[in-house]
């Protein structure tokens, strides 16, 4: 059916619609598509996480606002166009940054600060687990964040009720429902690939573990229940509406997808969640994704193991830190052109110092840097120290300045991918960019590319990211679960007709990657002697 203004107008009058809002680190953000899955409108709000007490967290206060100020110029942005309010849509999903802890009481109480996926405090729980389970269990997943309170004695532990993310909690809110997807899942507690659901043999040793604490709850009983692509979630009730549209316009009653984690909505918006495919989100952290045709020879401590939204086995290598450090130093040259009596835009700013990278030396002329805002799990930093060195020959021009951040920024994630590409030959037949790292273009394209030494394409609804992949999540559940699978839904419906630009990894840039990286493996104790010494 041809789009036109109209066809588009009649389709949000009538509901013939699907929308997804993602709280990503530093932004939230709404989609509306069609009925040809293509998005309509949008809207956003940027946030940032805030340094509490050794804790990186968001208020719940902030979630909120974040969240109706996102739907509400996603509303405004559809009156803008078609002149027509958002009544009712079709379906409607929430995705978020996967992991973390948020814990309630009996009486529906926050417990304690929600601790998102950014820290790295919970290495005793992390190693204790994995060595329990013969499982990677990583620092940022919810079940070691829960077990390092218990070995803290922390108070709250005994008075939970229920354990969720930060996905859940808002599906919770607005459904009633405390439900996840089992994507989203997958990063709170070991999935059972036969059940589809949490692995009940690892709770029972769980349980087990805890037994002479005297802990007045079972963990399966403050676990969410786990769902998979294309089931019900639940519908918005009068309540949940009120919250989400404080306008007051949207109406009760639409059905809601199971919430998931941006991880599963990046391999939906990549067309990734099929056997041999995999995808690589890169934007404040960065993670990349696998979908594996057979489990691993070995538990990786370096690898998570989560899956699809259909709960197909996906290995996962995630980086902390990626775009923060040179967001940071691309704001001094903006301090610095405008002191100088100069208005450069924001986007020119971006493409013109980014794509100095591509004159820069393939090894960068002998430049070192670290872009640890926060720890980083897979180089074992629990905090970080944002870093650039050079000797005194390097060669230290404005080209290599940028190729070394935008280096540094994979760096951590070139480590983990070594240990699937190379120790467990796993294939990737087509490896997928979206997030901040590929706006520029052909940029990001080309170092990461250098990174995992194999093509790397962007789709031009890349930038759409996880709010248009849990879009198509919601608008899968409502229309066609029923009909076929998720990857036929995505081949046959979504991505039939998508363009890709795809980039082949030069072999001067895979070498110079490779040798920036013996440098960077070397150059760890001077960022642990600034960790130490820099209070």
């Amino acid at each position: 059916m041809k789009t036109t203004f109209d066809t588009v107008k009649k389709a949000i009058g009538s509901g013939n619609t699907a929308i997804g809002i993602e709280l990503g680190s530093t932004r939230i953000k709404a989609v509306l598509i069609g009925e040809d899955h293509k998005p309509i409108a949008s809207g956003s709000h940027d946030w940032e996480n805030s340094y509490i007490n050794n804790i990186w967290t968001y208020s719940l206060d902030e979630i909120w606002k974040g969240v109706q100020d996102s739907y509400q110029k996603l509303a405004a942005n559809v009156n803008e166009q078609y002149g027509i309010a958002v009544e009712k849509t079709g379906a409607l999903g929430f995705s978020a940054m996967m992991h973390g802890y948020m814990v309630f009481d009996k009486n529906d109480r926050l417990l304690t600060p929600f601790r998102t996926w950014r820290n790295n405090i919970t290495e005793k729980a992390s190693e204790a687990l994995t060595e329990l389970f013969s499982y990677p269990i990583p620092q940022r997943w919810s079940i070691a964040h829960l077990y390092q309170a218990i070995l803290n004695g922390e108070e709250h532990i005994h008075d939970i009720a229920y354990m969720t993310t930060l996905a859940g909690y808002i599906h919770w809110r607005l459904t009633g429902q405390k439900v996840l997807g089992i994507g989203e899942a997958s990063g709170v507690f070991p999935i059972d690939l036969n059940t589809k659901s949490f692995n009940e043999e690892m709770i029972d040793k769980f349980n087990a573990a805890n037994h002479e604490r005297n802990i007045p709850w079972q963990l399966q009983d403050i676990l969410p229940g786990v769902l998979c692509a294309g089931a019900k979630g639940g519908v918005l009730t009068a309540e949940g509406a009120k919250l989400l549209d404080v306008s007051g316009q949207l109406q009760p009653g639409i059905p809601l997808c199971p919430p998931e984690g941006d991880a599963g909505t990046g391999m939906v918006a990549t067309n990734s969640v099929a056997a041999r495919t995999g995808n690589v989100s890169a934007g404040t952290s960065v993670f990349a994704m696998v979908v594996l045709e057979k489990e691993l020879s070995r538990v990786y401590p370096e690898i998570d193991l989560v899956t699809t939204p259909s709960g197909n086995l996906v290995a996962m290598v995630h980086s902390n830190n990626c775009t923060s450090d040179y967001d940071a130093w691309i704001s001094l040259f903006a301090e610095a052109t405008k002191a100088l009596g100069m208005e450069v835009s924001k986007p020119k700013l971006y493409d013109t110092l980014l794509g100095m990278a591509l004159q820069g030396d393939p090894d960068c002329g002998g430049l070192l840097s670290y872009g640890y805002i926060s720890g980083e799990h897979i180089t074992h930093f629990e905090e970080g120290r944002p870093l650039f060195v050079r000797s005194a020959d390097s060669r230290f021009n404005l080209a290599n300045f940028m190729r070394v951040h935008l280096y540094t920024s994979l760096g951590a994630l070139k480590t983990g991918m070594n240990i699937l590409l190379e120790k467990e030959g796993v294939k990737v037949d087509a490896l997928l960019g979206h997030g901040g790292f590929f706006k520029t273009r052909n940029v990001g394209q080309r170092m990461m590319a250098a990174a995992v030494n194999a093509p790397v394409s962007v789709m031009e609804t890349a930038g759409e990211g996880g709010a248009w992949g849990i879009a198509l999540l919601a608008s899968y559940m409502e229309n066609q679960a029923e009909k076929e699978t998720l990857e036929e839904f995505l081949n046959n419906q979504v991505f039939a007709s998508q363009e890709k630009a795809c980039v082949a990894p030069d072999p001067s840039d895979v070498a110079g990657f490779n040798e920036f990286m013996k440098r960077y493996a070397n150059g760890l104790a001077i960022e642990r002697a600034a960790v130490e010494n820099l209070k």
